[in-house]
């Protein structure tokens, strides 16, 4: 990992297309601009980490699933 101190308005170049800006500090924030070619797909991590746990909890085994059918249709 690469660990850079800018400070605001400064950047950071990733190969020839993409700029990172610091834009601004509020205590513990900061705001970044990001400047890339529209084809690239640009995501906060914390989301692709939700869609990982989403996927994961939406997988079931299908004993665990008839079990619970059973479950219900004793009551």
């Amino acid at each position: 990992m690469l660990i850079l101190t800018r400070k605001i308005g400064q950047s950071v170049i990733i190969g020839e297309d993409i700029e990172i800006k610091i834009l601004g500090i509020d205590g513990e924030n900061i705001s970044l601009g990001i400047t890339a070619p529209k084809s690239l797909s640009i995501i906060r991590k914390e989301l692709l980490d939700v869609k990982d746990e989403n996927k994961k909890a939406a997988v079931i085994n299908k004993d665990t699933l008839n079990k619970i059918e059973n479950i219900i249709k004793k009551r």
